[in-house]
């Protein structure tokens, strides 16, 4: 589905306003889940283009770890993770398609902040990609750190905490640098690439997804530092906490799955054989955990069943065997030792 950028910039002003100063009424009649069973199908913003997160491929579908958990709430929904539709956001629009309602949910690389989380009419039920920001430079540059880019020419998404933070820590360490500001994130990269600035900076993961495109992907080194903490995160609109609370548990239950061993290749037979109480209680056997959310108690058997645990998510699209070869990291579960900590469903 293409962008609908122009008309969302046109309204931003009114319906954006509109979104951020929701009253209780408002707030109590929202229903996400309803208007979605009656459409027939979810709708979810996302990245125009970003390789692992959110892109087309060959075939002209839709792929990444944020494209994956907006299809994860499909099938939680609807046991069809083809139920959907995708509206692909820019910077400037991927707030506002959340604030007015034109979305679901925003699944695009969005990091979770205080003033996004109180002041923007939007909600944030869980992270599911850890990063931080880092910079990338051509190799002939013979740049080992950040602190080496004092005097640096440093292109920048206008609007974004990546601006924010590059103020800061260039502030904080008394670096000299020039920054080229650009509306897109696309067309920083280009002018990057192009040799229009000395630098590029935006999330880690962003800058190896970004380095794909490029002709020579080679030309250019990712510096190791990081001067930030970017949790990255679906968003959705403040008032249904019903629908917030059935994204926050389609990732904890692809979490609970992997720390449990249920994959796609053996949910099936487990949900016939097991006696595991957790693994019981995950697929619906046990307990009636999805009416709580307004789904089949099945809810967390499908997501498996159609897409995966998170490892296998995280592992097809940005890890080790992947194009962009992430290690897990910070994403890595809680034993270990990472940040990615499975709720218990009971």
């Amino acid at each position: 589905m293409m962008s609908k950028t122009i008309r969302y910039r046109l309204g931003a002003l009114a319906l954006g306003l509109a979104g951020l100063f929701a009253g209780p009424a408002e707030a109590q009649n929202a229903n996400v889940l309803e208007r979605a069973k009656q459409r027939g199908y979810l709708t979810c913003g996302i990245h125009t283009g970003l390789p692992g997160f959110g892109y087309q491929d060959d075939q002209q579908q839709w792929r990444g770890l944020d494209v994956d958990l907006c299809r994860a709430v499909a099938a939680a929904i609807f046991d069809d993770p083809t139920k959907i539709r995708f509206v692909q956001t820019t910077t400037q629009t991927r707030f506002i398609v959340v604030q007015t309602g034109d979305v679901d949910m925003l699944s695009r690389n969005a990091t979770y902040t205080m003033a996004r989380d109180t002041a923007m009419g939007m909600a944030w039920p869980v992270i599911n990609f850890f990063d931080g920001q880092g910079f990338m430079v051509r190799r002939a540059l013979n740049v080992a750190t950040v602190k080496g880019l004092s005097g640096a020419t440093i292109c920048v998404t206008q609007g974004t905490t990546t601006e924010l933070n590059l103020a800061d820590y260039f502030r904080a360490n008394n670096l000299r640098y020039e920054v080229v500001s650009f509306k897109t994130n696309e067309e920083g990269v280009k002018a990057f690439e192009a040799g229009r600035c000395d630098s590029f900076t935006t999330d880690s993961s962003g800058l190896a997804a970004e380095r794909l495109k490029f002709a020579n992907p080679n030309d250019f080194v990712i510096l190791p530092e990081l001067i930030s903490r970017e949790p990255l995160g679906p968003a959705v609109r403040r008032g249904d906490e019903n629908f917030s609370a059935i994204v926050r548990w389609a990732h904890y239950a692809m979490l609970n799955a992997e720390d449990l061993g249920v994959t796609r290749a053996n949910v099936e037979e487990l949900a016939k054989t097991t006696q595991n109480p957790e693994i019981r209680r995950l697929l619906g056997l046990d307990g009636k955990y999805g009416e709580g959310m307004g789904l089949g108690n099945d809810w967390a058997y499908r997501i498996i069943r159609h897409i995966g645990n998170y490892g296998e998510a995280f592992e097809r699209n940005v890890g080790a065997g992947s194009r962009l070869g992430l290690p897990r990291g910070l994403n890595a579960l809680w034993s270990k030792g990472g940040q990615q900590y499975p709720y218990p469903i009971r």
